[in-house]
């Protein structure tokens, strides 16, 4: 068996790989790595079986906890910021080969696709195995359930500096009338202008940024209780039950369901 390659990987060029489907399998070191904006011609999963990735796109930000993967269509720029000691897959498609959506999204895992991806990173491109466990990927990958586990991000600079700020600081508790004074715009008007970039109120659309990052961190191993003190709860009985009436189960159990059970935990 092919050892895992460490993050970043040596330069090679995933587009000049004649094959519908390839998968490389990644092992991040004990500190977080990141990928820098880049784009490929092919299509990419990526898929988290161990750790948790964020990945950021034109528009929005999205999570890789475990067990689960963002799909990025061929041409789409992105970066991806792995937590430490993750182990991580990259599954690069054809463009045409599969039924898969034309958008960036959240795609559950199920145990089947999560071995076929493991599977089809231990073998070369060339063999006739590969081929065959790509076209099985093929078939299975578009049949995964969408979820909707991201932050949608405007372009808009106001609203842009203030998911920076709360990306850098989210334990950050200002009101939206103390964001709203910081970018120059009444309540209401800083009320209506994150509704219409972004589809969701403002203490929503914060709560969505907690969630991503509370699942980065318990992900990476951080405790319940760490979290809640990084995100600003005043309890960790406030963290658990945001994040239980926002995902349908309290965190522990929420991640222990994901592991058995291949991503199905996820709720839209």
């Amino acid at each position: 068996m092919r050892q895992p390659l460490r993050w970043p990987w040596p330069d090679f060029d995933v587009d000049e790989v004649d094959a519908p489907a390839i998968a490389v399998g990644v092992d991040v070191t004990e500190t977080r790595a990141e990928v820098p904006d880049h784009w490929h011609r092919k299509g990419q999963l990526v898929f988290a079986l161990g750790g948790g990735v964020t990945c950021r796109v034109p528009g929005g930000l999205w999570m890789v906890p475990p067990h689960c993967g963002v799909w990025i269509p061929g041409g789409m720029e992105h970066s991806n910021i792995a937590t430490a000691n993750a182990r991580l897959f990259f599954v690069y498609i054809e463009p045409g080969t599969a039924d898969l959506p034309d958008r960036c999204c959240t795609l559950s895992i199920s145990p089947l696709l999560r071995e076929l991806i493991v599977e089809l990173s231990d073998c070369a491109p060339d063999d006739a195995r590969c081929a065959f466990l790509g076209k099985v990927l093929l078939a299975e990958l578009p049949l995964m359930p969408v979820q909707q586990l991201h932050l949608p991000i405007s372009s808009e600079p106001r609203l842009r500096r203030i998911a920076t700020a709360l990306s850098e600081n989210p334990a950050d508790r200002s009101t939206l009338a103390q964001w709203a004074d910081r970018v120059a715009l009444s309540e209401s008007s800083l009320a209506r202008l994150v509704v219409k970039e972004t589809g969701l109120s403002f203490g929503r659309w914060r709560q969505q940024l907690h969630l991503i990052v509370a699942l980065r961190e318990l992900s990476s191993g951080a405790s319940v209780q760490r979290v809640s003190g990084e995100l600003g709860y005043e309890s960790v009985t406030a963290f658990i039950t945001m994040f239980k009436k926002a995902l349908g189960k309290p965190p522990a159990k929420y991640l222990g369901d994901i592991a058995r059970n291949g991503g199905s935990a996820f709720v839209a």
